[in-house]
């Protein structure tokens, strides 16, 4: 009875299988019940972007007029400049020179007591001459064979040093006379007649400032070999008369706290109205004329180039370019664009290569 029980289970599992694949297949074979429809032999076409488009401000790329320039804060330095000190000890005998007078190369400006420098030089002036005459004997006995050669360059070493200590004497004793190493003006004296100086005893300060260095620092980014040469205008604080130095040095390192170079111009200062260490306001023109620019906003940096954006058809499009000098608002554009291009300055984080852009304002 139970195996005629479990026989009826199984042929029934087996009818209720083979009915619900005959119905499975009857319905999906219809279309349009559980499915798209007949396939298409073409590929589905994308569905255009949504959204509203980027609202964005764009700059005209024009050709405008530019004055490139570089401009910031220096100072001024002297041509020349030098503390007088003393290179030998020794009491003061003469000061030759007025405080703030102007003086030239080799004048005389102070003068050491040289007595016991003198009367050395006398001592070893009189050994010489007996030594010279004392040469000159051995020499004929030398000849004949009557002395040694031993003896006769004993002899000759003595003289040659007894020369040796005259030529440095004589160095001494022109130490002692202390003079002007170049054209300048003499600063206040630090000394009084009858001091007794000390080697490095300051004296007085000269100068040189009928030419002035205008050192200015300028960041290192702005760095170009055509800087030399280039016109540095300055003004004085408390004068706004403008002046005309010439850049002529540009110092081969950069700063590695404030990144910025140093460069160095020379003006005529003539007529001797500035002083070193006045502070000064600079500019250095790079170039004039005309130009494309766009504002340095609008300028995308990346690894190894520059791009910016620009509208066409109402859509961004990324543009590479290359950039050439700027300022604090704008840079000029020297490839990559042209005239009348609408190059985008604000939204840049929200557009994308081909994204939809309403221009909302025009600079």
């Amino acid at each position: 009875m139970k195996h005629r029980l479990r026989i009826i289970v199984i042929a029934g599992c087996v009818v209720v299988a083979t009915a619900a694949i005959v119905l499975y297949n009857h319905f999906s074979s219809r279309p349009g019940i559980g499915d798209a429809g007949p396939v298409s032999d073409k590929a589905p076409v994308a569905a255009p972007a949504a959204g509203r488009p980027v609202p964005v401000e764009v700059h005209v790329a024009a050709l405008e007029p530019i004055d490139a320039g570089i401009g910031g804060l220096g100072k001024l330095l002297a041509n020349e400049e030098v503390e007088i000190v003393s290179e030998i000890a020794g009491k003061v005998e003469k000061i030759q020179f007025s405080e703030g007078a102007k003086v030239r190369a080799g004048d005389l400006l102070v003068k050491v007591n040289d007595d016991d420098l003198q009367a050395q030089l006398s001592r070893a002036e009189f050994q010489r001459r007996l030594l010279s005459d004392k040469l000159d004997r051995n020499r004929i006995l030398f000849e004949k064979d009557a002395v040694s050669g031993e003896a006769f360059d004993q002899i000759e070493t003595d003289y040659n040093m007894v020369e040796a200590d005259i030529r440095l004497l004589k160095v001494k004793i022109d130490k002692t006379e202390i003079k002007a190493p170049f054209d300048g003006v003499i600063g206040f004296r630090y000394i009084s007649l009858g001091s007794y100086l000390q080697p490095s005893t300051p004296i007085a300060q000269l100068v040189d400032h009928s030419k002035l260095r205008v050192e200015v620092a300028i960041p290192a980014q702005y760095l170009d070999a055509s800087l030399i040469g280039a016109p540095l205008m300055f003004t004085v604080r408390g004068d706004d008369t403008p002046r005309r130095a010439r850049v002529y040095a540009i110092d081969p390192r950069v700063d590695d706290k404030t990144k910025t170079i140093i460069l160095r111009g020379l003006y005529d200062n003539a007529d001797g109205r500035l002083l070193p260490n006045m502070s000064v306001t600079f500019s250095i023109s790079q170039r004039q004329g005309r130009s494309l620019q766009v504002p340095t906003e609008a300028i995308v940096p990346e690894i190894d180039r520059q791009r910016v954006w620009v509208v066409r058809k109402g859509r961004a499009v990324p543009v590479a370019v290359t950039t050439g000098v700027r300022n604090e608002r704008m840079i000029e554009i020297t490839d990559g664009i042209a005239a009348g291009d609408s190059v985008i300055v604000t939204g840049l984080m929200q557009v994308r290569d081909g994204a939809r852009v309403e221009v909302v304002s025009t600079r």
